[in-house]
């Protein structure tokens, strides 16, 4: 396999990660107003996700970087051309990150109340963001013949890729919502359940429309990069199945077909792409790929050294936070951190 095509491979890997332990991070602060009818129980809210939303976000550090130091072309072009909502989405999670340290510096009921309305929209601009980047990616942006952006922000925030945001807002609420099933007590839990079963229908019929326009708004599907074949319908199969294990209160096996579903519909993403990693709206022939993006064989080289020795160790050091913490947060107060 090349070394190019590798790194392809690790970066999808990557927002898997990023998309599946963030998502309910995102979901959690989504629903914090809604949820969060007492101080106390906000508290508990943010505690479920505390001592992990900022390894979390590292899954997106380490994207990044892998993609500027593999493809600095493909960085180069998505930073220049998405700077704006970019900068929106890295202002919003820098918002986020300062108030779920500073809420608890003060009872004052205003000050904390700034920073729980803080954490809220903090998690739902990226959670909408994320999926108006991506369908722009399947979708293509106007990019010229020197692999330069020349379009505009409001380029981005078309109908089509509003409706892909659309659907990773309806995804990570629904995902943070199972997630407090299974992190939180019946005050919080069976609200929690009740909303992920009022959010469960939209998703599926958003994403469906989503589906549907993908064929028509795109050149996606008929220039296969790599043929998905029935990855899209167990992506589908996974998230009925959601449905059904919440309605059971079977949240475990909810969370984790939910976990499921959002992995294969990035992977899905991902193939459908390959080996273009930017979509050229002025002509197939500009867009970007693994081969005209990347970087040289030893840059690669040198890289895929460095991420066997460390990727292991960052795996098996998250994995020892999630198993620490992998009871459910008392409501008593002196037992709240956050």
């Amino acid at each position: 396999m090349q070394l190019n095509v590798l790194w392809f491979i690790l970066i999808a890997i990557l927002y898997i990660g990023y998309f599946v332990l963030e998502g309910f991070d995102f979901g959690v602060g989504i629903l914090l107003p809604f949820l969060g009818k007492t101080d106390t129980k906000r508290r508990v809210m943010i505690n479920t996700i505390g001592p992990h939303w900022d390894g979390n976000e590292v899954w997106l550090l380490t994207a990044g970087g892998a993609t500027f130091a593999a493809f600095p072309q493909w960085y180069a072009t998505l930073f220049s051309g998405f700077y704006l909502p970019l900068f929106l989405m890295l202002i919003a999670l820098i918002v986020r990150g300062v108030a779920f340290e500073f809420r608890g510096k003060d009872d004052n009921p205003r000050w904390r109340s700034l920073w729980d309305w803080a954490i809220f929209v903090g998690s739902l601009v990226p959670a909408l963001l994320w999926g108006v980047a991506f369908t722009n990616f399947v979708l293509g942006v106007p990019i010229d013949a020197h692999m330069q952006y020349v379009g505009g922000f409001w380029n981005l925030l078309n109908p089509y890729a509003l409706l892909g945001g659309l659907v990773s807002l309806l995804a990570f609420t629904l995902h943070g919502a199972i997630f407090l099933t299974l992190k939180t007590d019946t005050e919080i839990s069976e609200p929690a359940r009740k909303i992920a079963g009022r959010v469960w229908l939209p998703l599926v019929i958003v994403l469906v429309g989503y589906t549907v326009g993908m064929y028509f708004k795109t050149d996606i599907l008929t220039k296969l990069g790599i043929d998905p074949g029935v990855i899209p319908i167990f992506t589908v199969i996974a998230l009925l199945v959601v449905g059904w294990f919440v309605r059971q209160k079977q949240d475990g096996w909810a969370f984790t077909f939910m976990t499921l579903s959002i992995a294969l519909a990035v992977t899905t993403l991902f193939m459908l792409l390959f080996p273009r990693v930017l979509i050229s709206s002025i002509d197939p022939a500009f867009s970007l790929t693994v081969d005209n993006a990347s970087s040289s064989p030893y840059t690669l080289t040198v890289m895929s050294t460095v991420a066997l020795i460390f990727v292991p160790i960052v795996l098996a050091y998250q994995g020892w936070t999630y198993w620490v913490f992998r009871k459910r947060v008392s409501s008593k107060p002196k037992e709240l951190h956050y």
